[in-house]
């Protein structure tokens, strides 16, 4: 969410730094370098200087980092109360070094971004508030520290810029197609977060992430189960957070289109398998074992012969819910939805506990989510195993008849083709018989394979036999 800052330790001190050095570089009559970012919609050009780079914060407002902040709790609520003492710099570093998706790992990607730069030097310039906050070159500047280098090349924004307007300019300068490095999939999220609050329509959103605003509202609908499941994990101290999402993009994404189309005729089923698919996110399922969680694997049933007693819900008739301020009672969730709401939220609560740290939980609670969570791993396996196995029963089924369906399909257009070839005087016509002899041939063999399936033939089998039949007597 937007956040104003109060301004770092020194600031009127910087200011006066950054002052001077504007001036040296006004009064030095060299060629003088710039650098354009885009603010209200029109180019403006700013001035760069070389700045001491131990002097400079990083900005604790940063779109790049903010799902990962939650990583540790304590340090973010540290980061929170004081952005600009030594220990909250210092975690920031941390993230911009981090693996977006898993915190507690070194990113390669700096690792190839400081070896540039220790190789090749600065190219592009960073960009600082007249405070020295960084609002562009966080990570860069974390690099070149690393590697002992004491200063930067920054363009310096207006002394007359709010919070607002330096959120605005970093991101304007990282949905430029010409990026270095993309947001993690959660900041993506979390920045068209922000500028909805700021009051922004969803198609100016969509123009500027260069998406489509169905696009938008589907982000949108992501981002806010992300939220709703982070509730529903809490358990005493333990939650999960929003980088433990950082993976599940397209599993997200493919879940809210099919929700979305199941949900306008069958609601119910739709919120099943909403929670089922969920709960095998969570479980660490890949996406091609997810997507066999569908319709099928709802009426089969597939789930209810796996489940532990630990793990299944009773089933109980749909409860009402009053309507605040009416007195009316209207249905609630049928069983089968609260029945998977309640297994998600075990998993859910299962997840946090497992994985959390610190004092605030016992081992013993620890271990028994972790043994729950081990359990419905197992169950969701065996499921979608029988699910996929009877998938790939049904698709060889399936396959001679579509294949069938094309011929005739390709034919209907043959007919098509060879009206236009006759009336164009263009038909190859020994060509157009040997490929009808090709067809005859075809149709033989189709004949004889047909003719021994199992139990009465059909309309459609007995034609082909007998007429196959009549040709050879012929």
């Amino acid at each position: 969410m937007f956040r104003e800052f109060q301004a770092p330790p020194r600031a009127d001190e910087f200011s006066e730094l950054i002052k001077k050095r504007l001036e040296e570089v006004k009064s030095s009559g060299g060629t003088r370098e710039t650098v354009t970012v885009e603010w209200s919609g029109q180019p403006l050009h700013v001035e760069v200087v070389d700045l001491p780079l131990d002097s400079l914060y990083f900005n604790p407002g940063t779109h790049r980092i903010r799902a990962q902040r939650s990583h540790d709790l304590a340090k973010d609520k540290a980061l929170e109360s004081d952005p600009w003492s030594a220990e909250s710099q210092a975690y920031l570093k941390y993230l911009l070094q981090a693996e977006p998706a898993k915190p507690d790992m070194r990113d390669t990607a700096f690792d190839k971004l400081k070896e540039s730069l220790e190789q090749f030097g600065q190219n592009d310039p960073g960009l600082v508030t007249h405070h020295g906050v960084l609002v562009n070159g966080n990570t860069r500047a974390a690099a070149l520290r690393e590697s002992g280098v004491q200063s930067m090349r920054v363009g310096v924004l207006p002394a007359s810029f709010t919070w607002a307007d330096i959120n605005s300019v970093e991101l304007s300068l990282q949905l430029r197609k010409d990026h270095r490095r993309d947001y993690s999939y959660i900041n993506r999220l979390l920045a068209m977060e922000e500028q909805a609050q700021l009051g922004r329509t969803p198609e100016v959103i969509a123009k500027e992430f260069r998406i489509q605003p169905k696009t938008y509202h589907q982000e949108r609908w992501i981002l806010s189960t992300i939220r709703e499941l982070i509730e529903r994990s809490r358990n005493g101290s333990a939650a999960l957070r929003l980088v433990d999402f950082e993976d599940d993009q397209e599993k997200l994404k493919e879940l809210e289109r099919l929700f979305k189309k199941l949900s306008t005729v069958e609601p119910d089923e739709a919120e099943v398998i909403k929670e089922w698919r969920l709960a095998a996110m969570l479980l660490d399922f890949a996406k091609t074992d997810v997507r066999h969680i569908d319709e099928h694997f709802v009426k089969a049933d597939y789930l209810a012969r796996s489940l532990p007693t630990t793990l299944a819900s009773a089933d109980a008739g749909a409860e009402a819910v009053m309507v605040p301020g009416l007195g009316v009672a209207v249905p609630g969730a049928s069983s089968r939805v609260a029945a998977a709401r309640a297994l998600n939220d075990k998993i859910l609560k299962a997840k946090a506990l497992g994985a959390a740290k610190g004092p605030g939980v016992s081992d013993e609670d620890r271990q028994e989510a972790r043994e729950l969570f081990t359990e419905a791993r197992e169950a969701f396996d065996r499921a979608i195993d029988d699910a996929g196995r009877d998938a790939r029963v049904r698709k060889r089924k399936q396959l001679a008849p579509a294949r069938l369906a094309d011929a005739c399909a390709d034919i209907d257009q043959c007919v098509v083709e060879l009206v236009q070839a006759r009336t164009a005087r263009s038909l190859d016509e020994d060509a157009f018989d040997e490929a009808v002899i090709l067809l005859r041939a075809s149709l033989s063999k189709l004949a004889q394979q047909a003719k021994r399936m199992k139990g009465e033939p059909g309309d459609g089998v007995s034609w082909l036999v007998e007429a196959v039949a009549a040709e050879a007597k012929e």
